[in-house]
This record gives C-alpha cells, sequence and structure tokens, in this order.
C-alpha cells in the first residue's frame, strides 16, 4: 500500500512516518521543509520513502497518482491570539489547500482520506462535548480547520475520515515547545518554574503523539464501513485536563516542588471533550499519560537530544518566515485545484 502524507515532516508526521515504514507501508511525504528536515533527517535514503518539497497549495496533482491512501497533516497548527499571521495564509493553508488535496484524493484515485482537524473547533463549551456537538471555533486556526471539514462532508465517491485531536504533547523528532505539556515541561527544566495562562482553569484535553499516531493508523487499517464519513475525536476522557491541573501532573512527575506564574491574556478557550466513540468503533485507547510525555521530554533534554529553537514555536517561526518574504499568501480566492 502506498500512503501520501502533507506536513509529514512536521511535530506528528515524523512520528507517523516512521511507524508506517516500520509496517511495511510505501511512503510519499509532501512538505515545505519550511522548518526544516530535523523530523526526517536519519531517515532519509530509506527505500520505501520518497521525499517531495512542494507547497500544499500548489503542486501539481500528479504527485498523487498511484496513491491508496493521503494522510493530511499539513496546517498551521496552532491558535494566533494576537494574529500575527496573516490570516489569508491561515485561509489558504488551514481550508482551501486541505480541500484541494481531498478532491485530489477522490480525482487521483485514493480509496482513503484522513484529515486531522482539532479539538479547538469546539472552542467554549459549558457541556461535555462530543463528535454530535455544535462546533464553537473562535479563532483563525480553528475556524479554517473547520471550514476545512465542512468542505470534506460534502466530496462523493471518496472514503474520508475526520480527527479532532485533542492537544497534543511528547517528545518528537520535530519538537515543539508551544503546546501545553511540552512548554511547561520546558520551562519547569530551564528556569524552575512553570508557567500558566490565565486564567488556569479553563479545560483542556490532551493526547500524546504517540497515541495520535496509533489513532491514525487505527483508521488506516480498520474496514471501510466502519470509518467513511466518520469523525472521532481523538484522547482520552481521563485526560481531560484544567490547565493549571496539567502543571500539577508534571511537578509529580519530575518530583519536584510547585512553583507557578501566571501570564497573558485570558484564553478564550475552555472545552471538556467525550472520546467514548473512537473507543467504541475502534478499540483505541491511549497508552501514555502526561507524566509519561514530561520525563520523555525532560530527559532528551538532559541528554542533549532536545534544545530549544526558534523553529519550535509553530506561530513565532511561521512571522518570522513571513515577515522574510519566504511564504506569503498566494491570493487564492477560489478552489486551488
Amino acid at each position: 500500500m502506498r500512503i501520501f502524507v502533507t506536513g509529514g515532516a512536521g511535530y506528528i508526521g515524523s512520528i507517523l512516518v516512521r511507524e508506517l515504514l516500520q509496517k511495511g507501508y510505501e511512503v510519499t511525504v509532501l512538505d515545505l521543509m519550511l522548518f526544516g528536515d530535523k523530523g526526517l533527517e536519519d531517515i532519509i535514503g530509506e527505500k520505501r520513502l520518497k521525499i517531495i518539497e512542494a507547497d500544499v497549495r500548489t503542486y501539481s496533482p500528479d504527485l498523487m497518482i498511484g496513491h491508496d491512501v493521503v494522510i493530511d497533516l499539513a496546517a498551521i497548527s496552532q491558535p494566533d491570539p494576537l494574529n500575527k499571521i496573516d490570516e489569508n495564509i491561515f485561509y489558504e493553508i488551514n481550508y482551501l489547500a486541505a480541500t484541494r488535496t481531498a478532491k485530489l484524493a477522490t480525482k487521483k484515485g485514493a480509496k482513503r482520506y484522513i484529515f486531522t482537524s482539532t479539538c479547538s473547533v469546539y472552542g467554549f463549551q459549558d457541556n461535555v462535548v462530543n463528535e454530535t456537538s455544535s462546533p464553537n471555533p473562535l479563532e483563525n486556526y480553528a475556524k479554517t480547520k473547520y471550514m476545512a471539514e465542512q468542505e470534506m462532508q460534502k466530496i462523493n465517491g471518496l472514503c474520508k475520515t475526520i480527527l479532532r485531536l485533542a492537544t497534543v504533547y511528547g517528545y518528537s523528532p520535530k519538537m515543539r515547545f508551544d503546546l501545553v505539556v511540552n512548554a511547561m515541561t520546558l520551562t519547569l527544566y530551564k528556569y524552575g518554574k512553570i508557567r500558566v495562562g490565565r486564567p488556569g482553569t479553563q479545560k483542556r484535553p490532551v493526547v500524546h503523539v504517540k497515541d495520535v499516531v496509533n489513532a491514525i493508523i487505527g483508521v488506516l487499517e480498520a474496514p471501510h464501513d466502519i470509518v467513511c464519513n466518520e469523525i472521532f475525536n481523538v484522547g482520552s476522557n481521563e485526560q481531560n485536563y484544567r490547565v493549571l491541573d496539567i502543571a500539577y501532573e508534571i511537578f509529580r512527575a519530575l518530583n519536584k516542588e510547585p512553583n507557578i506564574e501566571f501570564y497573558g491574556e485570558l484564553d478564550t478557550r475552555s472545552y471538556v471533550v467525550d472520546f467514548s466513540k473512537i473507543k467504541r468503533v475502534l478499540g483505541f485507547t491511549c497508552r501514555y499519560t502526561v507524566a509519561d510525555g514530561a520525563r520523555e521530554i525532560c530527559k532528551a533534554l538532559h541528554e542533549g537530544i532536545l534544545s530549544y529553537e526558534p523553529w519550535t514555536r509553530v506561530i513565532d517561526w511561521w512571522y518570522e518566515l513571513i515577515s522574510k518574504g519566504l511564504i506569503k499568501s498566494i491570493g487564492a480566492k477560489v478552489d486551488l485545484i
């Protein structure tokens, strides 16, 4: 089986691609490498891996020919509360390009399409939400992801599955330190304290990156009739936290005395998510905990495997690339095909 992975050199992709190769799949990665090739550098040259450096908005449709499955990870994958990034670029990459990729999958003969969305589409909710709840996206990241979801559901003739991911954490060779567990672990390691975004009582589900990869592969290998045209929240009911409580989990995991500093504007997102559907339908359960993620990140930092780099913070790095003219809006207003 041949698998086409957009954004395959990223935080999730660099774990996923390795797992797919280990399982014997042939993998094509399409990635513009704006964050470098750190995620894949040690497996470049693998005989079942092909890497294409191209923009997800404009790549040649023929590149998808011959692939059985498309896994669409490409995105500006972080909220931008200060609106540093041109909203047109959010729109083009998270909405238009994703819709284009889904339509190309249909036109070029792929049998399945898996799209990674986000639980951020729920925005602010007073009650526990599931896949049938009405989304309430509050910022460009979530809004454009939800727009893409809506457009994909109109596409006929393709087995498509939408995965709404909890906030991801854990070690990856293409590391991110702008995700809540990872950022807290880094600041505790470097400064002996954890910075918590105000008010701290906002609720958020989290999930380990390896569990996300296992969920994607679970969908990939599941019978068509149980995953086609379905939406699954990806995470576990046990890992719905107040953000402040995530900090205390990390203190306990690393045997550190609590030392908390609050910062920033009030976070308007707060939601508790029900993950029962993916467990019921696919038998999926999370294997990793916040403690596991904090320990592995701290160990990698201590051993020098990880370090804080500018590209480990998505919005800041995109802003720098845009400021230098290395990425810009292509002025797309309609379908990019």
